[in-house]
């Protein structure tokens, strides 16, 4: 008779890999100042899993590169080597800029109302700092501040931000509110502040910029009592008040610092009104504990990154779980404690039953960062994604494209937000009562007539007369999004809306140049563009959209094998792959810089590629892609700040890295099919959201063995190079085998190949 204690060993080892295993401090393997230099464009600062605040450090643009600034997106860069002050929103991974609101500067000595110039810190407020005294961990910013002698110490909750400065020079201490500074593309158009008492200060910052009306609330509590006010419009002080309004008010709050050398703040804020901000801060901090809240920071980064157990090379681990936490940055909470959010129509939509969410960069994101949320988050944070698109839809009359602070701001190209809709709503996700409103949403968004898409409606092509940039970039997406509406309205017995969109996802074949072998622009007589260069990248000034002809040759993930037949068939479509990645990287004269990260032309630093190699697998040949995989992982992913190969898009690119490290990727995500690549590590538990685990042990990893030799799952062997979403959410065992040569048999046979239509 088994023992107790062997029996429950026993029970122990069978059931482990099939439910959530206990949680590790997986915080210190991430690494902050990853995809910070160069055009990365990652947020710094200390945040919570999509919280709404992202408070960190603003520094000078350095406007002289010849990039005019643009790497200070974010507003930060790592080789700044200043600290303006720390603002409590900031974008990550953008190639346009907005945010930084609500500038607070821990200053002492002469009151400086204006940020310093660049290299001249005596010409106003901020300070020099020394990359040895900043530190960075999930939800935790600190750095040292050389100029004022000031410790700064920042944390943050969903909406508030909590700052604690420690002054070793105590010469005229105050804190500066600066609600005028504007960095990027934004302006302020109105603002406004009030002292409510000798430590609470409420107002609102109103701006434009990419976001055209963004509106901002906050609410501003200090630890220590304000003795002394001065308030400031632009340069001109104002007297005698304790309300003040204008275009660019600035506080200067003045506390006694020989006292007590530590002053901490918590400001909250909010999308509806200052009150909302300070309860807010009631809600999240009541009390007056840093280290407190820090520790809960650092415990809700450590839950969230625990989703995903993944055992490597420190590096290697590291680079992943950096990449895990920059794909939880956003879509950011937009509401309030209460509920309350403002729409896109300015309206106050009180005690709502959902979080609503904003920074929907959807072009980049519905490729792979909101599929890995319906891996790792449970239905409600995605049924929530879901419903934010669909008030917005129903508030502006059309899904999102690209929405930032309630503004729609109409950026990239396609209808992105139709993949999303239409992957949660295949996998089950979207409760049925929503159904009516998801339908009305989808079609009408599709049926519309901006960009070309009347032509689309119309089941033809987008004439380059009518539309001179873009035409194949935008017809391509829209396909894309077609596919989605197919699917929607397949499942939902709409036969002859399916039929239609069966067709609308087709179209992509009326752009194929049998004579070049690309997709190419069409005047409306039918004509191909000629002359025609298919590496010509120029910015947005081509019928591509921050890419070429060959980098969008192979933009048809909803119907690979319609896409393999137009180059007659899998020998002559591997033929054009190999070809693509292997010739010259050379994009000619004033290439977008958006292209990056270059093999071939293969183009890993933007996101219409990052399909490309697991196309591979529909053609019989995995091993290819398995490669390509893993050299653009292992080249332009590194534990550095340049870590990243190009703007990590609000996360898509480090949700690449998760996706293809742990071995698979969702081609298309509709079709509810991940492919396999190239593994890289030895060992993940996927802690799914339904409790159970799938566990993944890989064989023989290491950088000399890019290749599945063979896998079993749950014991037997396994002979398809993908797995369905359903199968992954069944959790169980998987043994992944790696070799240093292809086996050319893994994948041979059609039976195993992926579809990219057929596995609903």
């Amino acid at each position: 008779m088994i023992g107790n204690k062997l029996l429950k060993t026993v029970l122990g080892t069978l059931i482990l890999p099939f439910c959530a295993q206990a949680q590790q401090n997986l915080t210190q393997y991430v690494n902050p100042f990853i995809g910070s230099a160069d055009h990365g464009h990652v947020f710094v600062g200390a945040n919570v899993p999509l919280g709404a605040v992202q408070l960190g450090p603003t520094q000078i643009p350095q406007i002289w590169d010849k990039f005019n600034g643009w790497d200070w997106c974010s507003g930060y860069n790592y080789k700044s080597q200043e600290i303006l002050g720390f603002t409590h929103t900031h974008l990550s991974g953008t190639g346009i800029g907005d945010l930084n609101d609500l500038m607070i500067v821990p200053a002492n000595g002469k009151l400086q109302l204006t940020p310093a110039e660049f290299n001249k810190m005596s010409t106003g407020y901020g300070s020099s700092f020394k990359k040895e005294n900043e530190v960075a961990k999930p939800g935790f910013y600190s750095a040292y501040l050389d100029d004022y002698q000031v410790q700064a110490n920042l944390t943050a909750t969903e909406r508030v931000g909590y700052h604690q400065y420690r002054y070793e020079k105590t010469d005229n201490a105050h804190i500066l509110v600066d609600l005028g500074y504007h960095i990027n593309w934004d302006k302020p158009t109105d603002t406004y502040i009030k002292q409510v008492n000798d430590s609470t200060f409420v107002g609102y910052r109103f701006s434009t910029g990419w976001a055209t009306d963004q509106k901002l609330y906050f609410a501003i509590r200090t630890s220590q009592p304000i003795q002394k006010v001065r308030f400031f419009d632009g340069k001109e002080e104002k007297l005698g008040q304790t309300t003040f309004k204008g275009q660019a008010i600035k506080a200067a709050l003045f506390f006694d610092a020989v006292k007590n050398k530590t002053i901490e703040l918590k400001v909250g804020i909010s999308p509806v009104s200052s009150t909302n901000a300070l309860n807010n801060i009631n809600a999240e901090i009541p009390g007056w504990n840093f280290e407190k809240v820090k520790q809960e920071a650092d415990q809700r980064w450590n839950k969230t990154l625990n989703k995903i157990q993944f055992e490597a090379d420190k590096d290697t681990k590291t680079i992943f779980y950096t990449a895990l936490y920059h794909t939880y940055f956003a879509p950011t909470i937009f509401n309030d404690a209460n509920g309350d959010y403002m729409g896109t129509d300015k309206q106050v939509y009180e005690k709502q039953d959902f979080v609503n969410h904003t920074v929907f960069s959807l072009w980049d994101t519905y490729r792979g960062l909101h599929p890995l949320m319906t891996i790792l988050e449970d239905r409600k944070i995605n049924q929530d994604f879901i419903k934010t698109m669909l008030a917005i839809y129903q508030q502006q009359g059309k899904l999102p494209m690209w929405h930032l602070q309630g503004n729609e701001t109409n950026t990239m190209v396609g209808l992105p937000a139709i993949p999303v809709i239409a992957d949660a709503f295949l996998k089950g996700i979207i409760d049925e009562k929503d159904y009516p409103l998801v339908w009305e949403a989808v079609k009408t968004t599709a049926m519309g007539n901006d960009h070309g898409l009347k032509y689309a409606r119309e089941l033809t092509y987008i004439p380059i007369d009518s539309m001179p940039n873009e035409s194949v970039a935008w017809a391509l997406e829209y396909a894309i999004a077609d596919f989605g509406a197919y699917k929607i309205a397949e499942k939902l017995g709409k036969t002859e809306d399916a039929a239609y969109f069966k067709k609308r996802y087709k179209l992509y074949e009326q752009y194929f140049d049998k004579e070049v072998g690309h997709f190419v622009g069409k005047k409306a007589n039918g004509e191909f563009r000629r002359p025609f260069d298919p590496l010509m990248a120029k910015h947005r000034e081509n019928d591509y959209c921050e890419g070429n002809a060959w980098q969008y040759t192979w933009l048809v993930p909803q119907d690979v094998k319609g896409l393999i037949n137009l180059f007659g068939g899998e020998e002559k479509f591997l033929k054009k792959l190999d070809y693509f990645t292997t010739m010259s990287s050379d994009l000619g004269g004033e290439a977008s810089p958006d292209i990056s990260g270059l093999i071939g032309q293969y183009a890993q630093g933007n996101e219409p590629n990052h399909h490309i190699p697991y196309l591979y697998a529909y053609a019989g040949q995995p091993w290819k892609g398995a490669a390509l995989a893993r050299k653009a992982m292992t080249e332009f992913y590194t534990n550095s700040p340049a870590g990243l190969c190009g703007n990590d898009d609000v996360g898509q690119m480090s949700a690449w890295y998760v996706f293809s490290a742990m071995g698979f990727y969702p081609l298309n995500a509709m079709s509810g099919v991940y492919v396999f690549g190239s593994p890289m590590m030895q060992h993940a538990n996927i802690n799914l959201p339904n409790g159970k685990t799938m566990a993944i042990d890989v064989k023989n990893q290491g950088k000399s063995n890019p290749y599945i030799k063979s896998i079993k799952l749950n014991g037997k062997p396994y002979s398809k190079t993908f797995i369905t979403h359903a199968q992954l959410l069944e959790g169980g065992q998987m043994e992944i085998e790696m070799s240093a040569t292809p086996n050319k048999n893994f994948g041979k046979n059609k039976a195993d190949w992926p579809s990219s239509i057929d596995n609903n």
